[in-house]
């Protein structure tokens, strides 16, 4: 694996937990500049003075990715801070599984907020300077429910399978600014994505079984590092994992 990760900015939602907090970790110890942004500020802290202790590079700006001007925010504190921005990765989002029927349309309008508007606002944050700069990388987390769908994950597989096409749309667009883009789908991933469920039954169904076959959450580190960390002339579009033992 080329390095090409020593030195880059990188800034990354829902970093207080998770794949998010595991990618900020190791790009860290890679020697990645990073900048954290998640609404639990008190947690983000812990994690960059964690960093900062072992030799890094972080900050961190209590961001909701609901509102274009958080994500703003933090990707201008990432660039007044180090100088550039060189990564984006849209990591936030919710997975309230349930069925149409029981209508929780809250819990429809907040994924579609924060997994879909949530990603939108990255990008828009740093697509100007990435112009500017004739370079950058976009991440974008859709899911193995980005490829299917599933019943009781109609809006969630809605929102992942968006964000497959949106990302390909981008990553046409903005060939010209030398700008690359990624996509990865994870399966099941040891994370606290399961107690966003509120659905009666579903949500215990899932927090039991999930953690018996889910792979922890620096697998996808390791895939985020894969795709930055390839030369320049290299565009790793879209990556796919799950665990070996998860049957769909």
């Amino acid at each position: 694996m080329t390095d090409n990760i020593t030195g880059k900015v990188v800034v990354i939602t829902g970093a207080s937990s998770g794949m998010g907090e595991a990618t900020a970790r190791d790009l860290a110890a890679r020697g990645a500049r990073v900048a954290l942004g998640a609404r639990r500020a008190d947690r983000l802290e812990t994690i960059v003075q964690d960093i900062r202790a072992a030799g890094g590079e972080a900050i961190a700006v209590a961001t909701d990715v609901t509102k274009l001007e958080d994500v703003q925010a933090l990707v201008a504190a990432a660039r007044d801070t180090f100088g550039r921005v060189d990564v984006i990765f849209n990591n936030a989002g919710l997975m309230p599984l349930s069925p149409l029927d029981s209508l929780r349309i809250d819990e429809w309008n907040q994924m579609i907020d924060v997994n879909m508007k949530g990603t939108l606002y990255g990008i828009a944050a740093v697509l100007p300077i990435f112009q500017e700069q004739k370079s950058g990388h976009v991440i974008n987390v859709s899911s193995v429910y980005g490829h299917k769908t599933v019943a009781t994950g109609a809006v969630y597989c809605a929102t992942k399978h968006a964000l497959r096409s949106l990302s390909e749309g981008l990553r046409q667009e903005v060939k010209a600014y030398n700008v690359r883009v990624t996509v990865i789908s994870p399966g099941a991933v040891d994370t606290e994505l399961t107690q966003h469920i509120t659905e009666p039954g579903l949500g215990d169904q899932l927090r039991e079984f999930v953690p018996q076959i889910a792979v922890p959450a620096t697998t996808m580190a390791d895939m985020v590092a894969f795709a930055i960390s390839q030369p320049a002339n290299v565009d790793v579009n879209e990556i796919l994992f799950r665990p070996t033992v998860q049957p769909e």
